[in-house]
């Protein structure tokens, strides 16, 4: 990547309208005006309250990748929604297919009873799965957030299965209800909660920055696959066999960590010869993601269960649950729920689906994503606290590191959450919109809307750039050595 120029105002002149706008003036952050609904905020907002603590402004207006806060600060938005906005704010089509309902008087409430609108949904989203999937499937829709889905598909497993356990993996993030937090493996938010789901075991995940085993790499997946089946085959593991496995093909939340292909398929292996439901949590992955439409289809296997939300709403809330028809055993009313049919969403969620088919915005993620990552990683060269630059189409991590410390078996650093943490205020300070996840909040991630531009990518990536030498500078002045 050539020199990294600070002058954005420059930048800005080579940049398409709407991209130059972005850059005409200097970033204020929280601005005036925004500091005073901020203020109202903290006072009459629950503590658990998240991204306003770390990304400290009030939004006026959005279109496309950019957001504009109420003091007319302008940024792009690689957080999208975590994922939500496949095509970003207030796109023409998502728009266009809302107000056609609203136009055209159709019900907006339908709890699960059917409509045009939900028959037309149902019918793009089959289309679109693979065929050896969606041939014996059956959905199920759920209350409006994917938590809710995962809750549904637990229920399901356990109702076909009879069994009792659950196995998940460490790094896994499934969602903030009671089950789905169960089977998160995020210790911070269950620490206060009590009687969580019993019965649920986790599994070492293949992370080879970090790989449990000390291995990294294919042997550190081979190692992983077999631990697993191993456990499942001991009489003495202490495991019973479990009603199903959950599953994410990339972590997001724990820190953007794809899986291999070839461990996938041994993880499929393994629990079909098992008759261990997989359970696929696609809620951050689907509609294109990752480079597939679906994640699952890099490792060509077919899960029993695939668990969708965020970008098939449209923007709007919306979750399904997708199963093999052998497991539809459950009975009616199994799981309900009031908001069910959001017309709106479906209506937006089949426009999104067409857009993105009709665009090939998978395969254009996969582009623009091999294009992130190259940037990316020119900027880890230059730099001296980012150990690790991950990910799989759009859906890409930074790992933040401390440079001073002694490597691991691995090659590794250990995690400094503190520089990852100035990192995403430099580059909110310079207009990049970021979110930190992963151990210890080390990890930047990066989830641009599937419409970002080649152009838009580059200076992401300058900002980017700018904002982790900013950080390295106050490392240097050793404003970062405070203990946690």
């Amino acid at each position: 990547m050539q020199q990294l120029r600070n002058d954005f105002e420059s930048k800005s002149q080579k940049l398409p309208g709407s991209d130059r706008d972005s850059f005409k003036k200097k970033l204020s952050i929280p601005g005036i005006i925004s500091s005073g609904y901020l203020e109202r905020q903290a006072d009459r907002e629950s503590n658990a309250r998240s991204y306003p603590r770390r990304i400290p402004i009030a939004i006026r207006k959005a279109k496309g990748i950019f957001v504009t806060d109420v003091d007319d600060n302008v940024y792009f938005d690689c957080l999208a929604g975590a994922g939500t906005l496949a095509l970003g704010h207030n796109h023409p089509v998502v728009i266009e297919a809302m107000q056609k309902v609203l136009d055209g008087n159709y019900p907006l409430h339908t709890l699960d009873l059917t409509t045009p609108i939900k028959d037309r949904f149902v019918a793009e989203l089959f289309d679109s799965l693979p065929p050896k999937f969606a041939n014996k499937a059956r959905i199920q829709f759920c209350g409006p957030t994917g938590a809710d889905a995962v809750e549904a598909a637990v229920k399901l497993v356990k109702t076909a299965t009879g069994r009792r356990g659950m196995l998940s993996f460490s790094g896994g993030y499934h969602g903030m209800s009671h089950g789905a937090l169960s089977l998160t493996g995020s210790l911070a938010p269950k620490a206060a909660v009590a009687n969580l789901m019993a019965d649920v075991h986790f599994l070492p995940y293949p992370y080879s920055y970090r790989c449990p085993f000390g291995l990294g790499g294919e042997d550190g997946q081979r190692i992983s696959s077999r631990y697993i089946e191993n456990l499942l085959d001991d009489p003495e593991s202490g495991v019973v066999l479990p009603a199903g496995m959950i599953l994410e093909i990339v972590q997001g939340e724990g820190g953007v960590i794809p899986a291999g292909d070839e461990w996938v398929r041994e993880v499929r292996r393994i629990t079909r010869e098992r008759d261990i439901p997989l359970i696929v949590d696609e809620i951050q992955t689907g509609w294109g993601r990752t480079g597939k439409l679906y994640a699952f289809e890099h490792s060509g296997i077919t899960p029993d269960v695939v668990l969708l939300s965020k970008a098939i709403g449209g923007t709007l809330p919306l979750s399904v649950v997708l199963y093999n028809e052998a497991l539809d055993l459950w009975q009616p009313g199994a799981h309900a729920g009031t908001f069910r049919g959001n017309q709106l969403a479906m209506a937006a969620g089949t426009a999104t689906l067409e857009y993105i088919l009709k665009q090939e915005l998978a395969e254009r993620s996969k582009v623009l994503g091999d294009r992130l990552l190259t940037h990316l990683r020119q900027i880890q060269a230059e730099s001296s606290c980012l150990g690790d630059v991950r990910g799989r189409g759009l859906m890409i991590g930074v790992e933040a590191i401390d440079p001073n410390h002694n490597v691991n078996k691995c090659g590794s650093y250990p995690a400094y959450p503190a520089i990852a943490q100035k990192i995403q205020a430099e580059c909110l300070r310079k207009g990049l919109i970021l979110e930190l996840g992963g151990r210890f909040g080390s990890i930047v991630r990066f989830l641009p809307p599937l419409i970002v531009t080649p152009e838009q990518i580059d200076t992401i990536s300058e900002i980017f750039a700018s904002g982790v030498k900013a950080a390295e500078e106050a490392l240097l002045d050793r404003k970062l050595y405070e203990v946690e």
